[in-house]
């Protein structure tokens, strides 16, 4: 299976409050965020969300769609939120959060291994593609949630941590 490890940066003038709440309530991220084309609950989890799962469906700009479940196996408020992906990606995704020069900064690690067997068969070839796709899926995200704060995105930046 096709490794991808991304480390996407998000930095907005929202307070750390405004965005960890925009990100914990992942069922209104169609709402702002273009590319979730559908967010479910599938899962109730515990009383802080701990266990919970969803259902994302998510399409970027090249014409195909990855479904995938995230189960929530740590919450730190506004520090951190990490789950375990399964089905079309298995593997883990983890939201930093913490304020630094006036903005706050939303780093998303995504450390995952493709399930799909034609995005495999082609990945040798198509793996700059991929990770391109990723980083428009993550800028519309970022710019997405400026909207939706009334704030300013300072910048975006997604980086391939050396393996």
């Amino acid at each position: 299976m096709t490794k991808f490890q991304l480390v996407t940066e998000w930095r907005i003038s929202a307070s750390l409050a405004e965005v960890f709440e925009a990100i914990t309530h992942c069922l209104d991220w169609p709402k702002w965020w273009l590319g979730s084309e559908k967010v479910e609950k599938l899962v109730m989890g515990d009383k802080d969300g701990v266990e919970c799962v969803h259902r994302f469906i998510w399409k970027g700009r090249i014409p195909y769609r990855l479904v995938f479940d995230i189960r929530v196996t740590r919450i730190v408020p506004l520090k951190l939120i990490e789950g375990q992906a399964s089905g079309e990606v298995i593997g883990t995704g983890r939201w930093n959060f913490f304020h630094e020069d006036g903005v706050t900064v939303v780093r998303y690690e995504w450390d995952v291994h493709i399930n799909r067997l034609w995005m495999n068969l082609v990945a040798p070839l198509a793996l700059p593609l991929f990770r391109w796709n990723h980083h428009q899926v993550m800028q519309q995200g970022a710019k997405g949630l400026a909207h939706l704060l009334h704030s300013r995105l300072e910048s975006v930046h997604t980086s391939i941590p050396l393996l």
